[in-house]
């Protein structure tokens, strides 16, 4: 199955987010149903079913406190050709993301070189629209979604469709203190 690590948005965040889209709106993007949006601590890829029992126990095993994060600011990767727009997210989400990669290390998943929190609101599927998108970024780019606390994260399926990713939670990990 494909898979990969996460934290949810909490609703109350999921149902700003069509709001903020509007100002990408337009053909050569896809965006992200709002419901799906989250954060991605580790992407695993395709994984043999005969792993994820002991792929859930190592997850089980990552110990952290619940932290407070901020969803704040509208950007882009990777920069005049910009291919993702996403919302910012502030808070210890590179530590949780570090021990993640640590307890998955065994299983042959190579670690992340750098990783950025954040929340893909859209795909740029025509990089010619680049300097459009970044005008309508700067128009909102401090966008402010507020505070939540982080006591949580998910190992994800996900199943590609025609239709866009389905989702499924396989496994939900809670701060240990």
């Amino acid at each position: 199955m494909r898979c990969f690590v996460a934290v949810d948005l909490p609703d109350e965040m999921k149902r700003e987010i069509p709001a903020i889209q509007q100002a990408f709106a337009m053909n050569g993007l896809k965006l992200v149903d709002p419901d799906l949006v989250h954060i991605t601590l580790k992407f695993l890829g395709e994984v043999p079913d005969s792993r994820v029992a002991e792929i859930v126990d190592a997850l089980n095993r990552v110990s952290f406190s619940p932290f407070h994060a901020h969803i704040r600011g509208v950007g882009a990767f990777p920069g005049r050709s910009i291919r993702v727009i996403w919302l910012g997210a502030s808070g210890p989400f590179e530590d949780l993301a570090r021990a993640v990669d640590t307890a998955l290390e065994p299983f042959g998943f190579e670690r992340d070189k750098k990783f950025s929190a954040h929340a893909t609101l859209a795909r740029v599927k025509d990089p010619s629209l680049s300097r459009i998108i970044g005008e309508r970024i700067s128009g909102i780019s401090e966008i402010d979604l507020g505070e939540f606390v982080v006591d949580r994260f998910v190992l994800k399926k996900s199943t590609l469709t025609p239709r866009g990713p389905i989702y499924e939670d396989v496994a939900e990990f809670r701060a240990s203190r």
